[in-house]
């Protein structure tokens, strides 16, 4: 082929290379919109839409946690151009030192902050959110944002109902991609409980920026923003009235008072005190620091988190278990002089009282005897193969009432408490070593048992129930709102149900006997109510005694079960009783016509008793 035809030849194939060529970029510029679309979302910004949060109503829809609107000013730092310091500080009503330090730490922060915005203030008022918002234009890369923030209408109990916080990096991690920087979740109690529910789902609106990174315009007139989803309202199972009384109630006193429904498993009430104030957890930031260093620990929900010896109100499960073990009777007569003694010269003390005496007697006067002699018969029954077998078996009793381990409450940080089992005192004692008056005190509720107030609360309502419970529970079923079905299930104890009428009757008598006749808790009487209850005196190695109260009412068909537990309280007819049947008779009552008692357990102040770290 000649020359000449090899260069036309040449000439030809590059014709039709530049044809194609052409074609295509004609195609993807003119014919093709995802050319221009994806060069339009490199060039993209995204502005979020924060949802509402959900709000939070109590059983009777009373508003215990609501929304309010809040403004910050962002920053978005790569965005920032010269601006006057003394005007913007004057306009935010902060120092020119100030911007100029926050300044400083977003520039050495620059790399890692990208294009993203930064909050340098929060919850500013709100005329000084719209003296900058008037002036804005002047301070490129500075922006304000309206978003909402919680308020507490009720104070019911900042520990029960917990607080929202901006995330940490360490949340961010755990929340496997969806969270980030600047966004914010329930921390504790309810607000971290329902999480999911109250937080909603983010929104966002997408604008175009220029080759200076600059706002220009709608991305595609806002056809592709997105709504953001508020959060679903959630509906508790607390009586803000009862839960505001019991606060009352409580204060200038370390300790806890449950409530629960005994019918369905429903926490009325939950109070940890000292507690978190309501007015504080809006702006927990702020507060944060006040709270952690209060050597009383506010921020420490002892109705789940404290495990306590229970005290004399354990007699009562001890009871049962005799009773279903055939060991104990109702008529069972045991004497009673000052106490139970064992071995050489060692005595399990008591206070004076009628003697001998029967099952309901002994609850009536809370005899520490006579659970001394059922434990006994209980650990050194011919059944078992030895005490340690006992032990076990008594045990397997114990736990099926809740204790010794979680009970499986929707309320978060709950604590399981301690049942020893053999292994227990074969570890101190040695495999053999030890015998049933080695652990006699376990009669009473003192030595290794350990339980909440919470686990105090439902052996109460298992006994309300003649035998059974509902896992406690704090949030209810509503629209969007769904519960765990176990809540619904009933939980039978190993205890057969006739026994129990036999030790109500006896704490019906503890409660309506008046001091004349032994009944230790005859201070909570409630005219036609019926209170059935039995008071606890717990040991406390770190002061004066516990004071312990269990009580339901009225006898049948129980709309109410509390367990108060008041450190240092001394007697349980001292603090611990009045408190429980105040509440009971608030509950039931609405009106408390008991006033003197009242006005005493309100005033009361034990917080000099408690011995802190």
């Amino acid at each position: 082929m000649s020359a000449n035809g090899r260069h036309i030849r040449l000439l030809v194939g590059l014709g039709v290379v530049t044809v194609l060529l052409l074609g295509k970029i004609f195609t993807l510029q003119l014919l093709s919109s995802q050319y221009k679309e994806d060069a339009d979302r490199n060039s993209t910004v995204y502005e979020t839409i924060y949802p509402t949060r959900g709000v939070i109503y109590d059983r009777n829809g009373v508003v215990l946690v609501g929304n309010k609107i809040a403004y910050d000013i962002l920053v978005s730092p790569r965005q920032v151009q010269a601006f006057d310091t003394l005007q913007l500080a004057a306009i935010l009503d902060v120092t020119p030192e100030f911007i100029r330090r926050k300044m400083q730490e977003y520039d050495k922060r620059k790399s890692s902050i990208g294009f993203q915005d930064v909050t340098m203030l929060r919850m500013i008022p709100a005329e000084t959110y719209l003296r900058f918002d008037e002036v804005k234009y002047r301070f490129p890369g500075f922006k304000g944002q309206v978003r909402g923030v919680r308020y507490y209408p009720v104070n019911a109990g900042g520990n029960l109902l917990g607080y929202v916080s901006e995330v940490d990096q360490d949340y961010i991690r755990r929340s496997d991609g969806q969270y980030r920087s600047g966004d914010y979740a329930g921390m504790t109690g309810i607000e971290a409980a329902r999480e999911a529910d109250l937080r909603g789902e983010k929104g966002y609106h997408i604008y175009l920026r220029n080759s200076r990174n600059q706002i220009e315009q709608p991305y595609k007139d806002g056809t592709e923003d997105k709504e953001a989803i508020p959060g679903r309202n959630i509906t508790t199972t607390i009586d803000a009235t009862l839960q505001q009384y019991g606060q009352q109630l409580m204060q200038n006193k370390v300790g806890s008072v449950v409530a629960i429904e005994p019918s369905t498993g429903e926490i009325l009430a939950l109070v940890s005190s000292p507690g978190i104030d309501v007015e504080q957890l809006s702006d927990i930031g702020k507060h944060y620091a006040d709270i952690a260093g209060n050597p009383y620990k506010p921020m420490y929900n002892r109705a789940v988190q404290a495990s306590y010896p229970p005290g004399s109100v354990f007699k009562l499960v001890n009871g049962l278990i005799g009773l279903q073990e055939g060991v104990l009777r109702p008529e069972t007569m045991y004497s009673c002089n000052h106490g139970y003694h064992f071995g050489a010269g060692h005595k399990l003390g008591c206070h004076g009282h009628k003697s001998p005496l029967n099952m309901e007697e002994s609850i009536m006067m809370s005899c520490n005897a006579y659970y001394c002699y059922v434990l006994k018969n209980i650990l050194d029954n011919r059944k078992w193969d030895n005490v340690a077998d006992g032990l076990d078996h008594w045990h397997e009793y114990v736990e099926s009432f809740g204790f010794g381990r979680k009970l499986g409450s929707d309320f978060p940080a709950e604590l399981s408490g301690s049942i020893p089992t053999s292994r227990t005192y074969n570890r101190s004692y040695g495999r053999g070593r030890w015998n049933s008056t080695t652990v006699i005190s376990l009669s009473i509720g003192q030595g290794e048992i350990l339980a909440t107030p919470m686990h105090l609360a439902n052996l109460c309502a298992t006994i309300a129930n003649r035998g059974h419970y509902y896992i406690p529970h704090i949030v209810k079923a509503s629209e969007g709102v769904e519960i765990d079905p176990r809540f619904y299930e009933r939980q039978y104890t190993m205890v057969d149900t006739v026994h129990f009428p036999k030790l109500i009757r006896g704490m019906w008598r503890a409660v309506n006997s008046g001091p004349g006749m032994g009944g230790t808790a005859w201070i909570a009487h409630i005219d036609s109510l019926d209170v059935c209850g039995k008071t606890g005196t717990a040991q406390n190695p770190r002061g004066a005694d516990n004071s312990v109260f269990i009580c339901f009412a009225p006898m049948d068909n129980p709309r109410i079960a509390v367990a108060a537990y008041v450190e240092n309280g001394g007697f349980g007819a001292t603090y611990a009783a009045p408190i429980a049947s105040l509440m009971v008779e608030k509950y039931l009552k609405d009106t408390v016509r008991r006033h003197a008692l009242e006005e005493r357990m309100i005033n009361a102040n034990l917080m000099d008793r408690v011995k802190h770290d």
